[in-house]
């Protein structure tokens, strides 16, 4: 950890601390031997990547299902799973080389409340629902809601962890969302401690379920 306390850190996950810790540890080891991340990445893991993915969990329901789309290397799938234990999580991703690394993370870190399917999200539409879809670093906001949303159940919710474009992707997506059923796309800054940059993520909330015919049900 470079900029910021260990303590903070540890306070910060509390008991997910330990596993997320190894998490940090597969990644800087075997995820730079396998391109999952770059090695320049290595060294300030924690504050761009963990604390990061860690930012959504305020946002997530206290029950149900989490689907992380386009997982990659974990994040934030993967530190969702680990500090919400009461939360079932899917990482869906569709490269066999990363869901074959998401298998293993889940196996080595006892990660009973994660499974991992490989696949690309369109081709779950109808075949899984979730309350929160989650998604980082995947796609813009126009194309990530016609995979998401067909995800969501009315009610259900998007979170796309982005950066400094996400007020441009939100105005641009305004119209596909609307017809996908979504409610006005919010954009929030989240933190975690002090030392670490805050993160943007976009939030839609389903509000209604159209019909292939362009109604609602």
């Amino acid at each position: 950890m470079s900029q910021i306390e260990e303590s903070a850190v540890k306070g910060f996950f509390g008991d997910s601390y330990p596993v997320v810790a190894r998490f940090a540890d597969l990644l800087a080891d075997q995820g730079v031997r396998r391109g999952l991340i770059g090695p320049r990445e290595v060294p300030i893991l924690w504050e761009r990547h963990l604390l990061n993915s860690a930012t959504v969990v305020p946002f997530l329901p206290a029950s149900g299902r989490v689907i992380d789309i386009g997982s990659g290397a974990g994040l934030p799938g993967v530190v969702i799973a680990a500090m919400c234990p009461h939360l079932d999580v899917v990482l869906v991703e569709s490269m066999e080389r990363r869901t074959d690394w998401l298998s293993e993370v889940v196996a080595e870190l006892a990660l009973s409340n994660a499974s991992v399917r490989r696949a690309r999200a369109e081709e779950l539409h109808g075949k899984l629902r979730a309350e929160v879809v989650t998604a980082r670093a995947v796609a813009p906001l126009d194309r990530l809601v016609r995979w998401a949303m067909p995800l969501l159940g009315v009610g259900g919710t998007l979170l796309a962890l982005k950066g400094a474009s996400a007020q441009a992707e939100v105005q641009t997506a305004a119209a596909r969302i609307r017809s996908l059923g979504g409610a006005a796309a919010e954009v929030l800054r989240a933190s975690t401690i002090a030392g670490a940059d805050g993160t943007t993520i976009v939030r839609v909330v389903r509000g209604s379920v159209r019909s292939p015919r362009g109604g609602e049900r």
